[in-house]
Parts: C-alpha cells; structure tokens; sequence
C-alpha cells in the first residue's frame, strides 16, 4: 500500500512468510508466533484492523507452517503441499472478509468474470456452447489453487536461495527443479 509503484508492491509479496519462517528455524515455533501475532499488531497499527488481518491470515500462518515443516527437513512436495491449501484457505478467508466489508459478494464477480473469459474462449474456439455453472466453479477453484501453488514454488525458490546465503538450510528442491534451474545437487 505505501510503495508508490504497484508491481513492487506485488513483487514484495513474495517475502512476506520468510521472515516468519527464518524465526522458526532459528529460534522456534514460540518465536515464530510470536512474530506473527507482532506483524499483524504493527500492521494493525499502521494500515488497519482489515489489513493485518490479511497479513495473518495467509502470510503469517504460512511462514510459521513452512517454518515448522523446514525445521523438520520435510520435502517439497509435502511443505508445498500444506502450504497451497493454506493460501487457498487464506484466499477464501480474504473473499468473505473482503465481501463483508464492502457488502457486495465478490465469489458472483469472480465468476462473471470467468463466464466471460470462458464465453471468449467458446467463441475464439469457434463451439456453439455455454459453460456450465458447474465448470465455472471449477475453473474458479482451479485458478486460485494454480495462484496459490505458483505463489508457493516462487517463495520456496527465494527462501532457498536467500537462506542459502545466510547459512540457514532448508530441503533441497526436486532434482527436476534443480535441472531445470541448472543447480547441481550436492
């Protein structure tokens, strides 16, 4: 909100749970909550009750899971896997909280817009049919766990290069990942 250029802002995203994380593996889970419970006081101060509830709720319970599940030197599958349901419980939290305050349920907007991003695709593709209620519902779904999986790979990417370089180690990625980032496993 107070960075002038909107893509940084959106870049910057992508920190927002490793601090929380590199809390855990240094000093703990207690630390780790307490950090977040702090976050969400500060940002509560500065921005507003609204914005550090959406702080904490997917950025702070993600850093002090990905925390606890590095800790533990669990693979990716498994801390990506927790992760990506919750950012996709963080989203859906965000949507009715969102809808709460403005008044206006913004689940109907999403899917108007994704009718009208399949209706183009339908007509593009030149087939005389109308998507289904069912299969908009799904490609709603479909997306925000795309968004949230993408979101997830992209900070385990930076946590593992940053980390790297302040001596805190956590799971090496998949050896598919790592040949495809030309990063040989030692």
């Amino acid at each position: 909100t107070y960075v002038p250029i909107p893509l940084l802002g959106t870049f910057l995203r992508i920190f927002f749970p490793i601090p929380t994380a590199l809390i855990f593996l240094r000093w703990g889970r207690r630390s780790a909550l307490i950090c977040a419970c702090v976050t969400t006081l500060l940002i509560a101060v500065l921005m507003g009750p609204p914005r550090s509830i959406q702080f904490l709720m997917p950025y702070g319970a993600v850093g002090v899971i990905l925390g606890g599940l590095w800790k533990r030197r669990v693979n990716w599958a498994v801390s990506m896997g927790w992760s990506v349901i919750v950012m996709a419980l963080g989203f859906w939290f965000q949507l009715n909280l969102l809808s709460l305050l403005v008044g206006t349920d913004l689940w109907l907007y999403i899917n108007r817009q994704i009718t009208g991003f399949l209706d183009w695709v339908v007509v593009k593709l030149g087939l005389l049919l109308q998507p289904d209620l069912v299969v908009v519902q799904l490609c709603a779904v479909g997306l925000i766990f795309l968004n949230a999986f993408l979101y997830i790979l992209l900070v385990h990417l930076v946590a593992w290069l940053v980390f790297d370089r302040i001596g805190v180690s956590i799971p090496d990625p998949p050896l598919w990942l790592q040949t495809f980032l030309e990063y040989p496993d030692e």
